[in-house]
């Protein structure tokens, strides 16, 4: 009797085993989940910045997510939808999205330490250099991410999506006396590097200056080629006046804080590491289409008057200090305006860039 109890126990846990095993092999794998993510912008795909988040920043995103299989994506792309092209900032506040492209140039009352490139003209070409710049200086000085904790986001990085600013224009503009009475469109700080030959800045968006032209409302533009070749702008405004003013981060990628705060550290690292590689990548990209777009606004009929470079110096000598103005508007509010802009151009100099005014040395201790 004491052999049989023993070898109907060994028989039992032999059937207990096999049964468990059995059920480990049927039973699913753990199950993916998956999280509902609101991608903004009040601009549509038709500007690169957008098109790239699309063909690079997302599928980079899922990709680092796909190793590991714990979590997925399900992206609601609403561009040019939800919000209009100044209302990304306010929309993600709101929670309007949960990720977005904000064009800073937009704000320079709420977010002023991004347009350190835009009180810099004249200074570099180097989208590459001015993003990672940027982003080493937010780094640096926790003002730059506290402004946009304010408006309830999260920093993530920002975005130089342009070669250089141009000229351009329904008749040719040859010169800085060419300039003068003429109303120019661009956005921003920018508008200051008009002043001092006669022309009137005005403000506006890619979206409306290809009407405004056609309309009379705008004589000229201040943009990039790119953006005027992207969308056909080379139909109003045929002349270019190449003075190769300068580039500059216009744009910052955030994140509503509490869709942050929601998020799997997992996923917080995949969207925070991505976003570094679109940065750069998009800044490649600018650098990559410029040539491409002079010839194509060539092409569709665009005439380029290269500035004699004597011009181009005369413009830089000649502006208003836009920095000093800057810097000192920043200090008033307690920002560290001063060492931001002594930081990023001493970073240009290390960097040989072709600097035409050295503008920290002109703005006081």
């Amino acid at each position: 009797m004491k052999f049989e109890k023993i070898g109907l126990s060994k028989t039992v846990t032999l059937l207990s085993v096999i049964a468990a095993s059995v059920a480990l092999i049927q039973a699913p794998a753990a199950a993916t989940e998956t999280i509902k993510i609101t991608a903004i912008d009040g601009y549509s795909p038709k500007s690169m910045w957008v098109r790239e988040f699309i063909k690079y920043y997302i599928p980079e995103i899922d990709k680092k997510l796909a190793k590991t299989g714990n979590y997925k994506l399900e992206w609601n792309q609403a561009w040019g939808q939800i919000v209009k092209v100044r209302g990304v900032l306010s929309g993600l506040q709101k929670g309007l999205g949960d990720i977005g492209v904000v064009t800073t140039v937009f704000h320079s009352d709420k977010v002023p330490l991004q347009l350190i490139a835009y009180a810099t003209p004249f200074v570099t070409q180097d989208a590459r250099l001015v993003a990672r710049t940027v982003d080493g200086l937010a780094n640096e000085h926790p003002e730059f991410k506290a402004a946009f904790t304010k408006f309830n986001q999260h920093y993530l990085t920002n975005l130089a999506v342009l070669d250089t600013y141009q000229i351009f224009s329904k008749k040719p503009v040859k010169s800085l006396a060419d300039l003068k009475g003429l109303k120019i469109g661009s956005a921003g700080l920018n508008l200051r590097w008009l002043e001092g030959f006669g022309a009137a800045g005005v403000a506006g968006s890619l979206v409306t200056y290809h009407n405004k032209l056609s309309t009379g409302v705008l004589d000229a533009i201040m943009l990039w080629p790119e953006s005027v070749v992207g969308r056909k702008m080379y139909e109003v405004a045929p002349y270019m006046l190449r003075a190769n003013l300068g580039t500059a981060n216009s744009k910052v990628i955030s994140m509503n804080a509490n869709a942050w705060k929601d998020l799997p550290a997992e996923v917080q690292k995949a969207i925070q590491d991505a976003a570094i590689g679109y940065r750069d990548h998009v800044a490649s990209v600018a650098i990559e289409v410029a040539d491409q777009s002079y010839k194509a606004y060539v092409a569709n009929g665009g005439k380029i008057h290269e500035m004699p470079q004597a011009q181009r110096q005369k413009w830089a000598d000649s502006m208003p200090n836009v920095a000093k103005d800057w810097v000192d508007s920043l200090e008033k509010k307690g920002l560290p305006g001063r060492v931001v802009m002594k930081s990023y151009m001493d970073t240009m100099r290390k960097n040989n860039q072709p600097i035409l005014r050295q503008w920290d040395r002109d703005i006081g201790s």
